[in-house]
Formats: C-alpha cells, sequence, structure tokens
C-alpha cells in the first residue's frame, strides 16, 4: 500500500512539472521578467500595423513583448470580397505582417462595420488587456470618420480604470497597476486635433514596418473597401516585387516623414535638437488622461529610444 501510495505522489508531481512546462511553453512571453508589456489596438486587421508597427519593431527588437489586436475581422474591408473568406484572409495578412514585426497578433471574432460601445466588449477589452498584462494600451482616438475607430477608442477608455476594479470581470486577475494609455495619430481637428506627447523615430525600422505591411496586400495594394480596378490597375502587379515594394515604400515614406515634420518639435525635446532635426520618419502617440500620468523619466523607460 506505501508502495502504491508513493507511485500515486510521484505521478502526481512528474504530472505538475510536466504541466508547467507545458504552459510555459505554450507562451513564452507570459513569464515574469522585467521586459514592458505592450498591446495595440487597432480597429481593423491592418490599423495597429499601420499606428504603431515601427514602434512594435523596435520595442520587440530590445526584447519586450508586443502584441497588435484587432477588435473587429474585417470582414467587409474590401471592394471585391468579404464575409467568412475576407476575414480569414485579412487574419492570415495580419498574422504574416506580426511576424515581420517580431510581435504577436490577435484578430477578435465582430464583424466590421458592427462594433457597438456595450458592456459586453468593454468586458471583453479589459479582459485582452489584463490577460495580456499590459504596461503600456494604444489606441484610436474616440474621434475618426469609422464608427469602428470611434469606438474601439471608447471601448479602451472605458477600459482604462476597469481594468484595476479587481469584482469587474472577477474571472481574470485584475492588474496591479494602471497602465499607460495613448492615443495614436489620426488627422481630425474636431474636437480638439491631435496633440502628439511621444515621437518615436523610425529612421531604423521604416524598412521593416513596410515589409511588414506588404504583407497585408488585401489593403496595401488591393485598397481595401475604397479599393477598385482602377485602383489596382495603378499598382505595379505581383510578379514584379521590386516594383511593387518600391510604389508601397514611397507612399509610406511621404506619410511617415509627413508625421515626422508635424512632431518635430517633440522629436526635438525627446531626441535633442542634433538628432531631432534629422528624424526622417515617425511614429507619434497622445497621452490619454484616463491610465496613468507618466513624468518625463517615466516615459524614458517605456520608450528606451531617446537615448540610442
Amino acid at each position: 500500500m506505501r508502495f502504491r501510495a508513493m507511485l500515486v505522489v510521484i505521478s502526481l508531481l512528474f504530472f505538475t512539472v510536466v504541466c508547467t512546462i507545458s504552459l510555459s511553453a505554450e507562451d513564452p512571453a507570459k513569464k515574469s521578467d522585467d521586459k514592458l508589456r505592450i498591446i495595440v489596438f487597432g480597429a481593423h486587421p491592418d490599423d495597429a500595423e499601420y499606428k504603431a508597427g515601427g514602434t512594435g519593431a523596435k520595442w520587440a527588437r530590445l526584447g519586450h513583448h508586443v502584441k497588435l489586436v484587432s477588435v473587429t475581422n474585417g470582414d467587409i474591408g474590401h471592394w471585391q470580397m468579404a464575409g467568412g473568406p475576407l476575414a480569414q484572409r485579412r487574419a492570415a495578412e495580419a498574422k504574416a505582417a506580426a511576424k515581420v514585426l517580431g510581435v504577436t497578433s490577435e484578430v477578435l471574432d465582430i464583424h466590421d462595420g458592427e462594433l457597438l460601445p456595450t458592456l459586453e466588449y468593454r468586458k471583453l477589452i479589459t479582459k485582452v488587456i489584463r490577460e495580456w498584462k499590459a504596461d503600456i494600451v494604444i489606441a484610436h482616438r474616440p474621434w475618426d470618420y469609422h464608427p469602428d475607430h470611434r469606438y474601439v477608442g471608447v471601448l479602451v477608455q472605458d477600459a482604462a480604470f476597469m481594468v484595476t476594479v479587481p469584482f469587474f470581470c472577477p474571472d481574470i486577475p485584475p492588474l496591479k497597476k494602471n497602465p499607460i494609455f495613448l492615443y495614436s495619430s489620426d488627422g481630425f481637428r474636431k474636437p480638439y486635433p491631435f496633440n502628439p506627447d511621444v515621437a518615436v523615430s523610425l529612421d531604423d525600422a521604416f524598412d521593416t514596418k513596410v515589409d511588414a505591411i506588404h504583407e497585408l496586400p488585401s489593403q496595401a495594394y488591393e485598397g481595401g473597401a475604397n479599393g477598385s480596378e482602377e485602383h489596382v490597375s495603378n499598382v505595379p502587379p505581383e510578379r514584379d516585387a521590386a516594383a511593387r515594394k518600391a510604389w508601397l515604400k514611397a507612399r509610406w515614406s511621404n506619410r511617415q516623414s509627413a508625421e515626422a515634420n508635424q512632431a518635430r518639435d517633440v522629436l526635438i525635446r525627446l531626441y535633442g535638437e542634433e538628432r531631432g532635426k534629422v528624424v526622417k520618419y515617425a511614429e507619434t502617440f497622445e497621452i490619454c488622461e484616463y491610465g496613468s500620468r507618466p513624468n518625463a523619466e517615466e516615459l524614458k523607460r517605456l520608450f528606451p529610444f531617446f537615448d540610442k
């Protein structure tokens, strides 16, 4: 009997060890370490990549844990196809882009164009932030041309306090510290314009970002919901990969250099005058007042690029 009891104990110990190893192997990013944990929310499977893909790649290079989340599945975001096939295609595109950036990707199964700021979705966003144990949360501002963009902003704002409340979504442990919440950039001016607090040079990550966007052909080359036969005819064909990539790079060079020029004073403040003046490409972010309020030193810790 004693021998059998010992075998049972040994078996249980072995099972516990095996399970622990298996769980650790499933998601190394969930291990406890001193690295930052960043989560970026976009409305569709391209928004997070467009708005923060370069900065995400820079964080990832330093070993920090970055997750890009599409809150809808993008299943009507194309002029020629829709439904399940498009949702599957766009999820695969987002996964391929994430691989280039060195980050994690997740697409939530909510229909494109149907997102609403409901209690159900507030709980969902709260759970996603908690599960990632986020230090930094980035999302759209709640003023945008697309309702999905606006409501992602609203939902993330609504989660900004709830992520620390123990008895809201009690099945997921609350965060011990409220993350810093940031808005990604946009060009809308009402009710008030985007005002960047942080500008990150992409000069050493611009090509990586373009390579990642190249993996989103339904949007980058085919025009998404606003595409057309005429649009596609003006894009170099898929068989000419070099010309296609050059076309994409030129478009994004204009976009990211404009963002850098608009935030030149912020770049100079963060990088110093000599470096800040010559930054060619940038991504910019605005601090949302609903989360933690970082001081200058905390910002340098969260964005460990300015002294490099």
